[in-house]
């Protein structure tokens, strides 16, 4: 058996507070028996300053700080509150009582402590003692709570006492323990704070004087005193039937429940809201299930609409301040004239239609600050008017500009409640019963109460989830590549998919850039896990794999590195990784594989098939060694590598995917951007449970033509030599307007190699949208830009290709090392010369 405690006990004990049936208000009954509560309670209150000015020993218990550590300080400083939670301890912006729970940790050892909270604000009156308490802070610790129990007992029936051995013995168990505030209690009679509640919360306070100490409570208490919620296990013995209850087991009622009125009758035989509380029960946790079924925060408030009417109101209307509605800004600590809000619900059980003109959804609203509407998210209370009259209706159809809106309010019973949560207003909801229809009563009133907090909450929890997925998504888009590089001798295009639920924003990471050489590099890879940490980390391995890159190393070399920088950056970095390097001149292209779907090659004939690329295994995995597989591959061949959202399927193999990629791809060439679309429609859906990426490359080479190769002997001779043949192929290529620039850019390179350089020396030409020159040796030594003094003799030669040259840069080979620039083009408006792109 599971005994729930929905309505919260309150909490009494030494360095603490209590409460009984002399208070005000009596205490929760459960099977007729009172229900009270022990907990040890931490004080601290706040000055005009917002800093502490009093510190208990129950504190210094829970915070692990001392009277002298803590005063004078804020308690964002002192304790490290969660962001989200810190505007709810500084006097300049509080303006309600707050009451939830988060992670403190200790000051002394920085262990977490998981705090309960009761916050009140206690506003200035002509006291100057009470005028120096502006914030009264209340803490429990609730693991505590649960793990030592609480000493909750119903009357003199013991159901969880402070003891592990005498709570185990008595077969109870907490589940849960939340925070939360129990109604106010009606003051005493002659207006001064009366009984032990007040007492216990007045030893709490610091010595201000016994009238300014009968303010604080007085002001304290009309917010609501602190209680818990709790959810207990209780292993219930039974018997078998026998048509009576035994002796034993009898419950004798310690107090008989006074008769209800025959008007209280009357309304409960109709079945009226709060006459059967296990119908109210259920329906709090139906209408808590319906409210918290979307991570829409205006989805969350069109239901808690939904569910008012008419089970609560006939005329339900929503309204969020303009930044949580639009998730523009952190909801405002302050609200003062400039603050607008937006209407996002409407529901009523009239005719459809009636109120749209009056009150449609979506309007932008200026509320005035002297309305009830404001009133009641600036106090933290809501604003019961219990009949409207005429001139009430007037007023309030002032303060949506003028708009006559008595035919709505006047004679109905309105309740205004705003919706806070983690300490921050984020709007109201009213609320209007018709005149036939009994006001709203003190249950109705718990009741509208346990909604909008759970309300709050989903609005809130999905307005941060909305903000964290768009910064997911922001973060995911600008580390993926925009455009596709532009290259000669090869296509390239993209496709993305993301997938269907937005909190599966992943590390799906796809790119291209050229390389030396001509050469292009294309990567596909997949972080493990999604989310924004999944989506950083992608970011981080594309990153790292283009500066990888720009070394021009093996693909395996460049997969071991990233395999070895993932390792050193944490356990997390984990991912599959394909690394191909197309070169358009040698027509063949290099693989190395970590983990990943291999690749498929399409010829020009339209065959098709899965490259074998040896599998390896994921980077941040470590212990094997990568390999790289070089394939050649035709002129009008097509290469299409993806990511396993594309091919891979619950309850199928990944090869079955892969095979029927292959067959959807084979066939006569269709241009590239159309054969991704194909792909996306065949084998994905339009919300699908993974990232899709495809990129697409048609491997068109560079012509044999366009390219002029010369091994040269290490001699002084070559470098006329070289200057005359190179002179030659610009003029049969129509380049005579660059050969001078071009040639003594040549020349130096080459004398470079000749008196720094090692073993023979080849020389390149390139033609393509640039013209490229590269000069490989045999030594290691690599050039660098310096300096030459105005009477040096020498080290001129790379200033003078930096100057003149478009872009150059050096890189090593396997053997050696390549020195390259690029030089830029004459504009031609004729048509291309025989054998050119």
């Amino acid at each position: 058996m599971t005994v729930t405690g929905n309505q919260p006990p309150p909490l009494t004990g030494a360095d603490a507070l209590h409460t009984d049936q002399r208070t005000g208000a009596a205490p929760p009954r459960f099977l007729d028996q009172p229900l009270l509560g022990v907990v040890s309670m931490a004080a601290f209150t706040l000055n005009e300053q917002g800093r502490i000015n009093h510190w208990n020993n129950a504190a210094t218990e829970l915070f692990g700080a001392g009277p002298l550590q803590a005063a004078g300080r804020s308690p964002a400083s002192l304790l490290r509150l969660p962001q989200e939670h810190r505007g709810a301890f500084e006097p300049e912006v509080f303006g309600h009582v707050w009451c939830g729970a988060c992670m403190v940790p200790r000051a002394d050892d920085g262990r977490p402590a998981e705090v309960g909270w009761w916050v009140y604000p206690v506003e200035p009156d002509g006291d100057p003692g009470a005028r120096n308490v502006r914030v009264l802070a209340l803490a429990a610790d609730l693991r505590r709570l649960r793990e030592d129990g609480p000493g909750l007992a119903m009357d003199d029936v013991l159901v969880a006492a402070p003891d592990g051995d005498a709570r185990r013995a008595a077969g109870a168990r907490l589940l849960r323990v939340e925070p939360v505030l129990a109604p106010p209690a009606e003051p005493p009679g002659d207006g001064h704070p009366e009984g032990p509640l007040d007492r216990r919360l007045a030893e709490l306070l610091p010595a201000v004087g016994a009238a300014a100490t009968d303010a604080i409570v007085s002001r304290v208490l009309a917010h609501g005193r602190p209680a818990v919620s709790l959810s207990i296990t209780v292993r219930l013995p039974v018997v078998p039937h026998a048509g009576d209850m035994p002796r034993a087991l009898r419950i004798r009622p310690r107090a008989i429940n006074p008769p209800r009125p025959a008007a209280d009758r009357d309304h409960s035989e109709k079945g009226a809201p709060g006459a059967d509380e296990n119908e109210t029960l259920t329906f709090l946790s139906e209408a808590g299930q319906q409210i918290g079924g979307s991570l829409d925060h205006l989805q969350a408030a069109r239901t808690l609409a939904e569910v008012l009417v008419p089970r609560l109101a006939d005329f339900a209307a929503v309204e969020l301040l303009e930044g949580v509605a639009a998730d523009s800004a952190q909801p405002a600590a302050d609200l003062d004239e400039t603050v607008t809000m937006r209407r996002v619900a409407v529901a009523h059980n009239d005719e459809p239609g009636l109120w749209d003109r009056l009150v449609p959804e979506g309007e932008v609203l200026l509320p005035a600050r002297d309305t009830p509407f404001v009133r009641a998210m600036r106090t933290g209370r809501p604003v019961h008017v219990p009949r409207v009259d005429a001139e009430y209706a007037a007023g309030l159809s002032a303060s949506f500009g003028g708009r006559d809106m008595r035919p709505l309010f006047t004679g109905r019973d309105l309740l205004i409640v705003p919706l806070i949560a983690r300490g921050r207003v984020l709007g109201t909801f009213k609320l209007l019963r018709k005149p036939d229809r009994p006001g709203f009563d003190d249950l109705d009133l718990a009741m509208v109460d346990e909604l909008a907090r759970r309300a709050a909450l989903c609005v809130d929890n999905g307005r941060l989830y909305r903000r964290e997925v768009q910064v997911a998504q922001e973060l995911q888009r600008s580390m993926l590549p925009a455009d596709p590089p532009e290259v000669p001798g090869a296509r390239v295009h993209y496709r993305y998919r993301p997938a269907g639920q937005a909190a599966q924003v992943g590390g799906d990471w796809f790119d291209a850039f050229p390389l030396p050489g001509r050469r292009l590099g294309i990567v596909v890879g997949d972080v493990m896990g999604h989310g924004l940490t999944s989506a950083a980390i992608m970011g981080q391995m594309r990153t790292a794999v283009r500066t990888l890159a720009v070394e021009d190393m093996r693909p395996d070399l460049l997969l071991r590195q990233l395999d070895a920088l993932a390792r050193r950056l944490g356990e997390g970095y984990v991912a599959t990784c394909l690394y191909a390097v197309y070169d358009p001149v040698a027509r063949c292209c290099s693989f190395a594989n970590a983990g990943h779907v291999p690749p498929v090659l399409v010829s020009e004939s339209g065959e098709s098939r899965v490259l074998p690329v040896p599998a390896g295994l994921p980077i941040g995995v470590g212990g094997e060694p990568f390999e790289t597989t070089e394939i050649p591959v035709e002129d009008g061949s097509r290469l299409v590598l993806c990511t396993d959202g594309l091919v891979e399927r619950r309850g199928r193999d990944i090869d079955e995917g892969l095979e029927e990629l292959r067959g959807l791809l084979a066939g006569p060439a269709r241009p590239l951007g159309a054969t991704c679309d194909a792909l996306l429609g065949a084998l994905a859906t339009t919300a699908p449970a993974d990232d899709i990426a495809i990129v697409a490359v048609g491997l068109d080479g560079i012509p044999k033509d366009d390219v002029a190769v010369w091994e040269l002997e290490p001699e002084p001779s070559m470098v006329p030599r070289t200057r005359a043949q190179v002179a030659f192929k610009l003029a049969e290529w129509q380049l005579e307007a660059v050969a001078d620039t071009f040639q003594l850019l040549v020349s130096e390179l080459i004398t470079n190699a000749l008196l720094h350089g090692a073993g023979s020396i080849v020389l390149r030409l390139i033609r393509g949208d640039a013209l490229l020159c590269e000069v490989y040796d045999d030594g290691q030594d690599m050039p660098h830009l310096c300096h030459a003094d105005a009477t040096a003799e020498s080290g001129r030669g790379l200033q003078l290709v930096s100057h003149l040259a478009a872009a150059w840069g050096t890189h090593r080979t396997d053997g050696g090392k390549v020195v390259w620039f690029e030089h830029r083009l004459p504009q031609v408006t004729g048509p291309p010369p025989a054998g050119g792109r």
